[in-house]
């Protein structure tokens, strides 16, 4: 495994909830230190590195959401079991049997999610699909004080995928949980590591922003202190390649490139800040894919609105099975994101940038 692949193990197996991103976030103050010229968090817990090219040069937003979605003891059954809610957006689906990792004041407590066996379920019980309302985490506890008292969990606490990093036979598809947003926090970080080794004509923040997940909530505050002229939410995308898609909506692949959103519920895209990215892919020989989310935001849809207005844009790396306990990324389209994105800031010096909004 190489530096990087150990770089996205570690960023993908952290803890970071919605609202708890304080393990995720020492990991990146980490990685990002040694190219940053300065590092600071703002009051709701985004970290923001600042790396100065040219000290009067124009302010490049570089964003990764550094939550994860996961869960919220609710309370305590007087059997032990544990009822939660679940912050950020998750398919019922995909919950029955997962493990989990309940964040208790006595340490990590392993559990797994569950529901009223299938034996005992009626005939028209199992037609239907068990909603989260109706399971619960079992962490082996027999007692509502042995789950509060001895096990250290309380009513507030969060929990978190058990999931581990694996990649895959090819050796390029990489499996884990927290892709979204864990891919877009490397990317950051690789692209100050980019321009330590040479000149940039900007001032470049990495942000590892909190609570996107629940509502964009870390852009709208990191966003203050930084006051960009441009804007990137480096993100994972949405692969539909699978089985079962229909395919003359199959816009997005993963193996197939780094992906530009030209249009998501909270974004229509600078057009000049579009066309400057697929421009510079063109001319580096990077494949891209052009892509719409039809039913969600990224934090860019805050950052866009800021004072007078931010041209931004959303780059992603396609991965599959979003909002799981694993999901699915390629190394190809990762290195082509890093590529394309370090290169395109490398270009936003003044005169590019004040052409954006000409």
């Amino acid at each position: 495994m190489d530096e990087k692949a150990t770089m996205l193990k570690r960023l993908s197996e952290a803890h970071g909830v919605s609202g708890y991103e304080g393990e995720i976030r020492e990991v990146i103050k980490e990685y990002i230190e040694p190219y940053a010229t300065t590092i600071q968090r703002d009051k709701l817990g985004s970290i923001i590195a600042e790396r100065v090219g040219v000290s009067d040069g124009p302010r490049i937003m570089l964003t990764g959401h550094m939550d994860e979605i996961g869960f919220m003891v609710k309370s305590i059954t007087p059997g032990g079991f544990i009822r939660f809610i679940p912050l950020g957006g998750w398919f019922d689906q995909v919950l029955l049997s997962q493990r989990v990792v309940v964040k208790g004041s006595r340490g990590d407590v392993p559990g797994v999610i569950g529901s009223k066996p299938p034996h005992l379920l009626t005939d028209e019980e199992r037609k239907k699909v068990v909603e989260k309302k109706d399971m619960f985490i079992d962490v082996g506890a027999s007692s509502f004080e042995e789950a509060r008292e001895a096990f250290g969990i309380q009513p507030g606490d969060p929990i978190v995928p058990a999931s581990s990093f694996e990649i895959l036979r090819n050796g390029k598809s990489y499996l884990s949980k927290a892709w979204d947003d864990r891919v877009g926090c490397a990317i950051f970080i690789e692209v100050l590591k980019n321009l330590s080794l040479t000149s940039h004509p900007n001032i470049v923040y990495g942000v590892g922003t909190v609570q996107e997940e629940v509502g964009l909530r870390g852009a709208e505050t990191s966003v203050d202190a930084i006051c960009p002229d441009v804007a990137f939410a480096l993100e994972a995308g949405i692969a539909n390649d699978v089985p079962g898609a229909d395919k003359d909506t199959v816009l997005e692949k993963i193996g197939k490139g780094p992906v530009i959103l030209i249009y998501d519920r909270s974004l229509v895209p600078n057009i000049k800040l579009r066309n400057l990215v697929t421009d510079t892919a063109k001319s580096l020989g990077i494949p891209y894919q052009l892509d719409v989310m039809e039913r969600g935001a990224t934090d860019a849809g805050r950052i866009h609105l800021h004072d007078q207005g931010v041209p931004s844009l959303v780059i992603a790396v396609p991965a599959r099975y979003v909002h799981s306990h694993a999901s699915l990324i390629h190394r190809d389209d990762y290195d082509h994101t890093v590529a394309l994105v370090t290169e395109v800031v490398r270009k936003l010096d003044a005169e590019a940038v004040a052409d954006l909004v000409r």
